[in-house]
């Protein structure tokens, strides 16, 4: 039974909560939960400063007349229009340097080599570094173990991208030539949904990834078996799946450890299985939506780099699925 059969239930399941998986009002990791609360107080201190102010207005255009005396007095407008302002406003700047110095000082905490992701037209390449200096690509998918703090290097190999995975952190830009990094801490296991949240071209709506935090324990086995080559394919739909993706030319431009392709243009296949989603989150990872996307990727994401194989059979798509399905 493949690892993506055996785990999506139960990492599916935060799916249904009616916040939905993108939703920054639902933190699930330290930063996000320090960006929640700082939220919450400038909402509550913008609450209470417009209800002065409506009040005041309200006071002024209909209150007794000793009353409007008291708002138009000089001490009114110097304490309620500059002193108030400038108390209130250093009080939150102080709050938010707070947060980010919280935040500094957890990415000088952070386990591990961390991880490498790199924003690309219109995907995601995920590089993970294991404790053996060991580098294992892949894609579209970012995996994290709860309660411990990673370093995420974000990079770009075209034009700025931006990453955001509200549920875990704030957003950082992905600048050509540059390497910044966001540090993530998973507060508790399950599933959230990431985005690019700068504009980067045609697909930018539809360059998604989803962010799966795992036991420690969990994550560790999950990244040692993610380091291994695909195993040969075990049925023969799927063997001829393999002739098909390599005749076909597929290896030039994809990689699958264990094989003949060893393509760096698109994303790293080698466990494309055991994903949750196909062509960065655009579609469920399965048999159909393999052939789908095979036959008529530019469809479901125009403009990508990947041309349709709308030459092949349905047979020899179900074949090259099967391979691809099994790659877990």
């Amino acid at each position: 039974m493949s690892r993506r059969r055996t785990s999506a239930p139960a990492l599916a399941a935060p799916l249904c909560g009616c916040a939905g998986v993108q939703s920054a009002l639902v933190p699930r990791g330290t930063e996000a939960q320090e960006i929640d609360a700082l939220f919450w107080t400038v909402t509550g201190v913008a609450v209470v400063v417009t209800a002065l102010v409506l009040a005041a207005t309200a006071l002024a255009l209909y209150g007794p007349a000793g009353w409007r005396r008291f708002l138009a007095a000089d001490r009114m407008v110097v304490g309620g229009g500059i002193l108030l302002p400038v108390v209130v406003l250093s009080a939150l700047l102080a709050y938010g340097l707070l947060v980010m110095q919280a935040g500094a000082a957890r990415s000088r905490s952070a386990e591990g080599p961390g991880v490498t992701i790199t924003g690309k037209r219109w995907w995601w390449q995920v590089v993970y570094e294991d404790r053996d200096g060991r580098r294992i690509v892949s894609a579209n998918e970012l995996r994290l173990p709860v309660g411990r703090p990673v370093a995420v290097r974000l990079e770009t190999d075209d034009v700025i991208h931006s990453f955001w995975a509200p549920q875990l952190g704030g957003k950082l830009d992905m600048i050509p030539g540059r390497t910044n990094v966001l540090t993530l801490e998973a507060t508790e296991a399950g599933v959230s949904r990431a985005q690019c949240a700068e504009y980067c071209g045609g697909a930018h709506a539809l360059m998604s990834l989803y962010v799966v935090a795992l036991a420690p324990s969990a994550y560790d086995a999950w990244l040692a078996a993610e380091a291994a080559p695909a195993r040969p394919p075990a049925s023969e739909p799927a063997r001829r799946g393999l002739q098909l993706f390599l005749q076909n030319g597929c290896g030039a431009c994809h990689a699958v450890r264990g094989t003949e392709a060893a393509g760096t243009i698109g994303p790293d296949l080698t466990h494309v299985g055991g994903r949750l989603s196909l062509g960065a989150a655009a579609l469920p990872n399965d048999a159909e939506a393999f052939m789908r996307w095979i036959a008529d990727n530019q469809h479901v994401k125009p403009g990508n780099l990947m041309p349709p194989y709308r030459s092949l059979s349905q047979d020899e798509l179900a074949a090259i699925a099967a391979y691809l399905e099994g790659l877990d």
